[in-house]
């Protein structure tokens, strides 16, 4: 249970569903864990949890689309944690819509939460990790970076970015010691999941437990997800980079 000893994890959208599970792993394994999120109830609740488990954490409250909040939270981390060995680019957030009811509001918001937020991190942080000599980076992606699906055109192509940003920051970084992968959920149970189901299920898309069970065995749990980041952010995956690692149980390899 020490795979991330002496390592400082921050990770954004943290607060909960997947994000919170790896915050609570990267905690377990050793981690001090930095939790930067909007959502400042659910993000300060974990925070003390964690620290009641007798774990070093810190909450920063901020919206990771919006620069300065990034500048500003990442600083806070750092003089609260010290430099940061593991980023987790996990914040993200989905628009289903039919693609002509779309407008052009829609698709700044998902980009800028979805891509701006993952290179407004990156950018804060990196620095740190070059003048410690390395880190590893994690990008939250999706079986939708590959795999298209009706009424999510914004949300697939947010995705697909997420997929070569990790692929061009490890080829870029990588003879200076920093690894950059991405992690790619199917159908997960959180409640980012439960939302895309509701929401494809009223469009016509046939999103039922059947059809999800055919495609991937069963829903996903967010403790999937934080074993496969776990396992990029540590020294075990010390070859892997510039890789998209899909968590969907075989829903890829069809």
């Amino acid at each position: 249970m020490d795979r991330l000893h002496g390592k400082t994890a921050i990770i954004s959208g943290g607060a909960t569903g997947m994000g919170a599970a790896s915050a609570r792993l990267f905690a377990a394994e050793g981690a001090a864990v930095a939790i930067i999120d909007r959502n400042a109830e659910a993000g300060l609740a974990l925070l003390a949890e964690l620290q009641s488990a007798g774990h070093r954490a810190h909450f920063a409250a901020a919206d990771v689309s919006v620069k300065a909040d990034v500048d500003r939270a990442v600083a806070e981390v750092l003089a609260a944690l010290g430099p940061a060995n593991v980023l987790f680019n996990h914040a993200g957030t989905i628009v289903i819509k039919p693609f002509l009811e779309t407008e052009e509001a829609d698709w700044d918001f998902l980009f800028d939460v979805n891509v701006k937020s993952m290179y407004l991190m990156t950018r804060a942080v990196l620095p740190q990790m070059l003048a410690a000599g390395g880190g590893a980076i994690i990008c939250t992606s999706s079986i939708s970076a590959v795999y298209a699906t009706p009424n999510e055109v914004l949300y697939d192509a947010t995705k697909g970015a997420c997929h070569m940003f990790a692929r061009a920051i490890a080829v870029e970084f990588r003879d200076q010691g920093i690894r950059c992968n991405a992690v790619c959920p199917g159908f997960i149970a959180t409640p980012h999941g439960a939302r895309e189901v509701e929401a494809l299920a009223r469009f016509g898309v046939d999103v039922s437990d059947a059809a999800i069970r055919a495609a991937q065995g069963r829903m996903g749990t967010p403790e999937d997800v934080a074993r496969a980041a776990l396992f990029l952010a540590s020294d075990d995956a010390g070859f892997v980079n510039g890789v998209q690692l899909f968590v969907d149980n075989g829903f890829s390899a069809v």
